[in-house]
């Protein structure tokens, strides 16, 4: 299994806007790195939910639900499906992952303007036990 991280501005895309469709396509992504990613992701892999913008905190664990698959509004790029699969009982924000050792290669903080990344096993974790 995979790990990833995708971010998104709770104004044009939100947590709450997946947890309504339950699942939905990830789409729109137009960085070649970021489109790698996705074309790497594989159904079952575990997604963090990101919110960018004023609020910079994970709120939730999505699952993908379909690889990659031409974009429906470009086909030059891909996209996959991803479900919602729980809301994390507290947000994890961008100062915290800041914050903790074990993180402080996540590409969050490397790369930030990346919208899809990969995560290692030790980062999920280690986020995931920040939620507790």
């Amino acid at each position: 299994m995979n790990y990833w991280l995708v971010k998104s501005e709770p104004g044009s895309y939100s947590w709450d806007d997946l947890v309504a469709k339950g699942e939905d396509v990830w789409d729109g992504v137009r960085n070649y790195q970021a489109r790698n990613f996705l074309r790497e992701m594989k159904k079952g892999d575990l997604v963090y939910f990101y919110h960018s913008g004023k609020e910079k905190a994970i709120v939730g664990v999505a699952e993908v639900s379909e690889e990659a698959f031409p974009d429906p509004k470009d086909s030059d790029w891909v996209a996959v499906k991803i479900k919602e699969k729980k809301k994390l009982k507290k947000p994890i924000t961008l100062s915290q992952i800041k914050s903790e050792d074990l993180l402080s290669e996540m590409l969050l903080i490397k790369q930030s303007r990346l919208s899809v990344m990969s995560l290692t096993k030790v980062e999920f974790d280690t986020i995931q036990k920040m939620c507790i």
